[in-house]
């Protein structure tokens, strides 16, 4: 009976994760796609069909080009600083150093907090009475309106993106230095190689493909933000904070505008694709013979 399924297992362990796709992904994402040729600005329950209209207005406005600059803002600030810095904090975390499980406790225990929590609490520090404005009192500089000022209010809600993502990816790390070869950290020592340069040669080429995937998947995280935005700040002051997601979600459940926010998802999705292979390019262009 083994021997009869053999050749089909490989598809039967594949299928729980395939319904999962098709229910969760691909029945949405069509269902979003044929919205996207709807209008629904004039009757909710009786879209009319107008083809390619929500696309062609969509890239004719420039407050879309405006939200779509915030998010890449985002993206940009984000996403090296959480490929790069859970990187080198997993490097001193793998070292033989005392208190390692506290270490790891502390850095990861953002993580598990609930990202609503976390967003109340920074809007706490951030307010114009908080801690951070009585520091920066006490240093003799003027308060900062860290969520009131268009300057700033994007850049203190990247913050707190960092500061939950980089226990989570330090842990992926983590996993992905255990697989690489004591040997060749003990052919550097004889060698001679400091710290630094043992770990651009061994380490960082060794884990190439991990740093491929934590880019790629803070790059996604960082593109479709909304928790944070919506409880510190609704996007504001002056749209300075609102990215493409919340401007999806404005379009669809407070004005209704269901196709015109489906075209915004489909044009988002496209982008995330770029960027996913961008990072196949960049960091395993030799893994696919690219």
């Amino acid at each position: 009976m083994f021997k009869y399924y053999g050749k089909y297992a490989p598809y039967l362990f594949l299928l729980p994760a395939a319904v999962v796709l098709v229910i969760f992904f691909f029945i949405p994402f069509f269902q979003t796609f044929l919205l996207s040729f709807l209008d629904y600005s004039h009757n909710i329950y009786k879209p009319e069909f107008i083809g390619l209209e929500n696309y062609i207005n969509l890239f004719k406005n420039p407050i879309f080009f405006f939200f779509l600059c915030n998010t890449f803002i985002y993206l940009f600030v984000a996403v090296p600083i959480l490929a790069i810095f859970p990187l080198f904090l997993a490097i001193l975390i793998n070292q033989k150093i005392k208190g390692v499980t506290l270490y790891k406790i502390l850095i990861y225990l953002p993580v598990i907090v609930s990202i609503v929590v976390a967003a109340i609490a920074f809007k706490w520090l951030y307010a114009d009475q908080g801690i951070l404005n009585y520091l920066v009192t006490k240093l003799g500089m003027e308060s900062i309106g860290w969520l009131t000022d268009p300057n700033y209010a994007l850049y203190s809600v990247i913050i707190v993106t960092i500061w939950k993502g980089i226990g989570y990816y330090m842990i992926i790390y983590l996993a992905a230095l255990m697989s690489v070869p004591k040997e060749l950290y003990e052919a550097c020592d004889i060698d001679g190689a400091n710290f630094l340069t043992k770990h651009l040669t061994v380490t960082v080429p060794h884990i190439m493909p991990t740093i491929a995937l934590v880019t790629t998947i803070s790059a996604i995280s960082a593109m479709k933000v909304f928790a944070e935005i919506y409880v510190m700040t609704k996007g504001g002051p002056l749209n300075s904070s609102k990215t493409i997601v919340y401007y999806i979600y404005e379009r669809a459940f407070e004005n209704l505008d269901l196709g015109f926010a489906s075209a915004m998802a489909v044009v988002l999705l496209i982008i995330v694709m770029i960027f996913s292979l961008i990072n196949i390019l960049c960091f395993e262009r030799n893994k696919y013979n690219i």
